[in-house]
């Protein structure tokens, strides 16, 4: 998984942390989180905040 799966990210988020409201999160908590992911193969460093917002605003997309 890269950086660019925005939505498999988001997916494997919400199954990952399903007591979080993926509104409250910091980006650096994003950030570090996606990097734990156990699929997830990519440069830490191209986890710019565009990158982390899309992914935020996907997982929100997936909550509701």
């Amino acid at each position: 998984m890269k950086w660019t799966d925005v939505r498999l990210i988001a997916i494997e988020l919400a199954e990952a942390h399903p007591e979080i409201d993926p509104k409250t999160v910091r980006f650096t908590d994003l950030h570090n989180w996606v990097l734990e992911l156990e699929d997830f193969d990519d440069d830490h460093m191209h986890g710019g905040e565009k990158v982390l917002e899309a992914i935020q605003m996907t997982w929100i997309d997936e909550m509701e």
